[in-house]
């Protein structure tokens, strides 16, 4: 099998035809900008997570930037970001003029970001802390709500991966002052490009939409949001919580199957999967130097498509010779032993199966 002959790829995306119909009637419509379709479903988003207001705007990094912007972040301030991350979740403070602090993760087994790193970071610059839920699991953001309260800071959610997933019951995004949400591609609610920042602050949802609506930093950033993603979001919605809970039986299907491979480790617990929205489905060898071998083979032997969630982005050269080295053990673990193996609603049990065994097969060598 070639490298470029796919059998299992990473992600796939089905739209029905409501979907398609729902997108065609904007543009019949000529509802190509901001327009009614857009408000209709940030009602109906604020609506499915119990908030008072939601802005769609561009991308998820616009809604952070716009979240940190409106925690009071500007130059000179610091924003405690965890490593393993996406680098838009610190990228959107430098836009603000603030330094992005990075903070380990608990461990390979919980790779979210550790409250009790967080603590010993708050100092008298900080401003913000961002939690990220990544892959869909909730982060602890009750404990680190309590711990921004007490040193007077914002807690900010980077919920990309998480559009239906709770921490004890409680919609992940409305913790904090300000949740921000991806609608990218690849993500569990997609649209192609989009964001959204929700809020039960008011004056935080003012100030999100009127920044939205202005050009920034002149001109730099158009935070805009139109018709026909807002049509495609909304008849989408609908379907989310059949999609979430495909994808939640299928990780159940991967945690039984994984559990037997000598050399493989599956993070977080059984109980936590009803609580995520399984965005990706993340695989840690015990190995690292075999962690390079897998993926190729998976690839050219088997057709199985994987990838790495995340490299520790304290490491990235801009940040590195920004900000110096920094010893941040357990993400550097996680980054030197993570590999994620395809997941998407409609993943057949055929294809899981090849997943699984192309697996076991080569950690079995």
């Amino acid at each position: 099998m070639t490298t470029t002959e796919l059998a299992v790829p990473l992600f796939d995306l089905r739209l029905t035809d409501a979907d398609l119909a729902a997108v065609a009637g904007a543009l019949r419509d000529g509802e190509l900008g901001a327009g009614p379709r857009v408000g209709a479903f940030e009602e109906r988003f604020a609506a499915h997570l119990g908030a008072r207001h939601a802005v769609a705007v561009s991308s998820c990094t616009a809604a952070l930037h716009l979240a940190y912007l409106a925690a009071g972040v500007g130059p000179g301030d610091e924003v405690i970001v965890p490593s393993i991350t996406f680098a838009a979740t610190a990228n959107a403070a430098l836009y603000c003029g603030a330094t992005p602090v990075f903070a380990d993760i608990v461990g390979l087994h919980v790779p979210q970001i550790d409250p009790e790193h967080v603590e010993t970071l708050i100092g008298p610059r900080t401003r913000a802390v961002c939690a990220v839920h990544f892959a869909g699991y909730p982060a602890a953001v009750d404990r680190l709500r309590v711990l921004c309260d007490q040193h007077g800071i914002a807690l900010v959610e980077d919920t990309a991966h998480a559009p239906l997933a709770d921490l004890s019951g409680r919609p992940l995004g409305t913790f904090g002052s300000a949740g921000a949400f991806s609608f990218f591609s690849n993500k569990v609610l997609s649209c192609g490009e989009g964001g959204l920042l929700c809020t039960d602050d008011d004056e935080i949802a003012r100030r999100a939409r009127a920044l939205r609506a202005a050009p920034m930093d002149g001109g730099t950033f158009d935070y805009r949001f139109d018709g026909p993603r807002a049509a495609l979001l909304t008849s989408r919605l609908a379907g989310l919580a059949a999609d979430v809970a495909a994808r939640r039986a299928l990780v159940h299907r991967y945690r039984r199957a994984f559990a037997g491979i000598d050399g493989l480790g599956v993070p977080f617990r059984d109980s936590d999967v009803e609580h995520s929205s399984c965005y990706v489905m993340p695989v840690v060898v015990d190995d690292p130097s075999r962690r390079g071998p897998l993926r190729r083979a998976l690839r050219e032997r088997h057709g199985v498509q994987t990838s790495l969630l995340y490299p520790s982005i304290h490491e990235f050269t801009a940040f590195r010779e920004r900000y110096g080295e920094q010893h941040l053990p357990r993400s550097q673990a996680w980054s030197d032993r993570e590999v994620t193996v395809p997941l998407y609603p409609h993943l057949g049990a055929a294809e899981q199966d090849r997943v699984i065994e192309a697996v076991a097969q080569e950690l079995a060598c």
